[in-house]
């Protein structure tokens, strides 16, 4: 067959490429082919074993050092009284934010001066922190929260882990006796864990210039914490 070259090297071509579509179509699905890609959670709820309470005052002068004064003066009895509760893995006390900032005029000069300080009172001893807002008379609540130790955190994310796995191995089984397999072998799983602490409410720290009288004990109720997992990953059923 005598072609005209142009026409020749077009045909040569075209024959080239229709020799490669068999060769794609019959390994590109090979790779990939029988496998599962699955999903399976758990959750579980677990009640807070830990209360937090941070106590703040605010004060206000026209010197910082005088607000820095005032502010150490109505911590350090509080931060001793807390002194007095701590115990080792059952009630932690630190101190938290302390600042003195300027607060502006409308042409920028520093007009006054105001500070916050905190404290930080953590712990498993409910009742005792909760009669400690009575016994601090300097300072007042400014936020309550709940969470989960970690020791509680881990058993809990230990125990949902377990069972999404099961379910995960479970629904693969399943899965691959309905598509006429009779088993499967894992490729690639990954496990997220999650906990949803509890929402902490706010209180407002009463006003600098204003005495703080002793409050009776805190009413508090933990609430539960839930915890989730997640398993994802594929399988190759056999």
């Amino acid at each position: 067959m005598n072609l005209p070259m142009p026409r020749l090297l077009s045909a040569m071509a075209l024959a080239g490429s229709m020799l490669c579509i068999p060769w794609a179509q019959a390994q590109g699905p090979v790779a990939e082919s029988n496998q599962l890609r699955l999903s399976a959670s758990a959750s579980t709820e677990v009640t807070n074993d830990l209360l937090v309470i941070t106590f703040a005052t605010q004060r206000e002068a026209a010197d910082p050092a005088a607000v820095q004064a005032q502010l150490t003066q109505a911590l350090q009895p509080a931060l001793a009284e807390a002194r007095r509760l701590a115990q080792p893995g059952q009630v932690e006390v630190s101190t938290g934010n302390f600042s003195v900032m300027p607060r502006y005029g409308p042409k920028g000069e520093a007009l006054r001066w105001q500070g916050t300080a905190e404290l930080r009172v953590e712990g498993r001893d409910f009742d005792a922190i909760a009669r400690l807002v009575g016994r601090i008379s300097t300072m007042t609540v400014a936020n309550v929260g709940y969470s989960l130790s970690r020791e509680a955190r881990d058993k809990a994310q230990a125990d949902t882990a377990a069972q999404a796995i099961a379910r995960f191995r479970s629904q693969a089984e399943i899965y691959a006796k309905a598509f006429g397999f009779s088993g499967f072998t894992l490729r690639a799983v990954e496990v997220q864990n999650s906990d949803a602490p509890m929402p902490m409410p706010r209180f407002r720290t009463m006003a600098a210039d204003m005495a703080v009288a002793a409050a009776p004990p805190l009413p508090v109720e933990a609430g539960k914490a839930t915890v989730s997992s997640t398993v994802l990953g594929s399988v190759q059923m056999k």
